[in-house]
């Protein structure tokens, strides 16, 4: 029985910029995996990648991952071309991975399953309903919110939301996304709206402004702690659930959970590449946290 096991596809990136274009892994199951792996947890990782990319599962395992790699005739492959402004990216889709099916969860025990679809189609509702009488399901929505056309990425709603978020123990979504969902674009209104849909813990990530979280009827305000130097964001919501969940996996009350999760957050956004710090490094950066608190 793993205390945690994340479900979704790591990705190959194509980071095309002014200045360079570089190949990287990616996707939330591999910046979750990195960022938990030197947490106290029992832990396994279900992916789906081509032979050809089994080189980054192999390089997670000798970190100490378990990682169950399931076939995929295709690695998904994101394509991230970035203009002069860093804001504007234009965003492809070369190939798609096979999606998840029920029988081969089957296998699998866990008390929180988190799941991280990076495209609409990766994670089929039938499997959220067959893991939820295992255990609390944990989900990103962003794959949700992506559908692919001829290679471009098309930000969409939702159509299967209302059954879903039913089985839904902890949900994460950004400001766009909860607006997206909800219709809401007032954070207060759109918790409400997912809580109302079946949701127990709404965490809405607010970047820089921190994040909240929903639970029982009682918003908990967890502020953002200020960076030394910002390097490199990608990942961050990944890193940020990863110390959530680990948290809340050991019994830390939404508040706790949520400020170790911001302080993993802040880490993580220091240096490039996905997190590798301790317990100890979060709970150090939360012990000068005064000093580092944005002040809004």
């Amino acid at each position: 029985m793993y205390d945690i096991c994340c479900v979704g596809h790591i990705t190959l990136d194509k980071v095309v910029t002014t200045k360079s274009v570089v190949h990287m892994a990616g996707g939330t199951s591999f910046y979750f995996s990195n960022a938990i792996r030197n947490m106290d947890v029992q832990y396994t990782l279900v992916t789906a990648l081509a032979a050809s990319e089994m080189h980054v599962v192999e390089a997670l395992q000798a970190k100490g991952i378990s990682v169950q790699a399931l076939p995929s005739e295709f690695t998904v492959y994101f394509e991230n071309i970035y203009s002069e402004n860093q804001d504007h990216r234009t965003q492809r889709v070369l190939q798609k991975a096979d999606p998840f099916t029920v029988e081969q969860l089957q296998p699998i025990q866990a008390r929180i399953f988190h799941l991280g679809p990076l495209l609409a189609d990766d994670i089929p509702v039938e499997l959220i309903k067959t893991l939820s009488q295992r255990g609390q399901i944990s989900l990103d929505a962003q794959g949700y919110l992506r559908k692919v056309e001829n290679h471009n990425v098309i930000p969409i709603d939702w159509p299967a939301k209302k059954e879903a978020l039913q089985y839904i123990h902890i949900l994460k979504v950004n400001e766009y996304e909860m607006e997206v969902l909800t219709g809401h674009k007032d954070v207060t209104e759109g918790a409400k709206v997912l809580a109302d849909w079946g949701v127990k813990e709404v965490v809405i990530t607010l970047g820089s402004m921190g994040s909240v979280i929903y639970s029982d009827g009682i918003f908990h305000q967890v502020p953002a702690y200020a960076p030394t130097v910002v390097t490199d964001a990608t990942g961050c919501g990944d890193t940020y659930m990863a110390g959530y969940l680990y948290q809340r996996s050991k019994g830390a009350g939404f508040q706790a959970a949520g400020e170790f999760a911001a302080a993993m957050a802040t880490l993580k956004i220091e240096s490039s590449g996905p997190f590798t710090g301790t317990p100890e490094d979060v709970l150090d950066l939360l012990a000068n946290s005064e000093s580092r608190i944005l002040i809004q």
